[in-house]
């Protein structure tokens, strides 16, 4: 069974990184189903950037998807995730 669905709950991490390293740990969470919260706002600018581009990049290659849901926060969900933004 994968850390993300327990008994048919489906697990949301928010990560607040402050290392590249970090935020990486979000693709490691999609790829085991868990939906993240990704909130770069704690990290400067270019490594804010860094980061976001490497975790959409992996999660991009697991078939998942990203959204926006606020300046420097990022949804990431896993493929089978519906996400309604309104």
């Amino acid at each position: 069974m994968n850390i993300g669905q327990l008994q048919g709950f489906h697990e949301v991490l928010v990560i607040t990184p402050l290392t590249f390293e970090q935020g990486a740990e979000a693709v490691l969470a999609v790829r085991d189903q868990c939906t993240v919260v990704l909130n770069l706002t704690a990290m400067e600018p270019s490594l804010a950037q860094r980061t976001a581009d490497f975790v959409s990049g992996g999660v991009r290659a697991l078939d998942g998807q990203e959204h926006r849901v606020g300046d420097q926060v990022l949804l990431f969900a896993p493929a089978n995730v519906d996400v309604n933004l309104s």
